[in-house]
């Protein structure tokens, strides 16, 4: 189960980036920098849903606290992604912190808790659990 879920986890990898991608060749430049971070957010966090949807139902059926350590697990292994790979790119700790700032616009924050609630909430929804 554990081997299943870090495989869909990483299958958000690609789709974050295509987000990120996104958002700075086309949203940018027809929205703008203050408008933009909001609009990527949520378009992770459909990204998310999706594709725990498509894919959290192939584990099979469990307690919920199984699917609560897969979504612990997404958010430690988001969490260290991203800091191993800001650092690697070269920005500061401080910098990567920016990004859980909320009142900036930025909804990194409220993507990586929904990384943690997701398994839960589709399996829910599936009634797998």
């Amino acid at each position: 189960m554990i081997k299943k879920s870090i495989l869909i986890w990483f299958s958000l990898i690609p789709l974050a980036i295509l987000n990120g991608g996104f958002r700075e060749v086309l949203l940018t430049p027809l929205l703008g920098e203050n408008c933009v971070q909001p609009i990527s957010g949520i378009i992770l966090l459909l990204l998310i849903l999706i594709v725990s949807f498509i894919f959290i139902p192939r584990i099979g059926k469990s307690i919920p606290k199984t699917y609560w350590k897969i979504g612990v697990l997404w958010v430690a292994l988001t969490i260290v992604f991203e800091t191993v790979l800001g650092l690697a790119m070269g920005n500061t700790v401080s910098e990567l912190l920016k990004a859980y700032d909320v009142t900036t616009g930025n909804l990194w924050l409220l993507d990586v808790l929904f990384i943690g609630i997701a398994p839960w909430l589709v399996a829910k929804i599936k009634q797998i659990i």
